[in-house]
């Protein structure tokens, strides 16, 4: 009985060690640190920059990486034809044709209007592991890409509407 208490208490231990080694890891994540920023994206402007570009909740989400609450933002619901765009630098980000409704309350797409026009990066922050998405030119975060979205991409990019811009399709005249 002892050695099954000893071996018991060990195992819980060793489970303890692991757990806070990687809420350790998770917690030290890095964001994008300003020197790395200006070395991955084209468009490198300073925070005082950022904020007169941006407005208080495009920034909030866009540059320190917040999020909006669900069915909230303007696009979520949002059904006309055209682009979405990047509110920091123009970029083409999503089309409509794109768009679907995930249940979720922020815009969801199947994927980017091209394909270089995102990176993704490891994102561990609120013990959760996901893939967070930001815009390839100036790496404002947009939201995340899940592997549960429809066909045929099966993935579902969810973005917070706040760090899109929309430009409805010019229709035939």
């Amino acid at each position: 009985m002892r050695n099954r208490i000893c071996s018991s208490d060990r195992l819980g231990r060793a489970v303890t060690l692991f757990l806070i080694c990687a809420a350790l890891e998770a917690c030290g994540q890095k964001k994008h640190s300003p020197e790395a920023m200006n070395e991955q994206f084209p468009v490198v402007k300073t925070e005082q920059e950022w904020k007169q570009l941006l407005t208080e909740e495009q920034f909030r989400i866009m540059r320190q990486k917040g999020t909006e609450r669900a069915f909230t933002g303007a696009y979520w619901n949002h059904h006309e034809q055209g682009v979405y765009r990047c509110p920091a630098d123009g970029q083409e980000l999503f089309l409509s044709d794109d768009k679907f409704d995930s249940g979720t309350g922020w815009p969801s797409f199947l994927r980017p209007a091209n394909p270089e026009a995102l990176k993704e990066f490891p994102d561990y922050s609120y013990g959760m592991v996901r893939t967070e998405v930001v815009c390839s030119r100036c790496g404002s975060h947009l939201g995340h890409v899940f592997p549960d979205g429809p066909p045929p991409t099966g993935l579902r990019y969810c973005i917070n509407s706040a760090a899109l811009v929309f430009e409805p399709r010019e229709s035939s005249r």
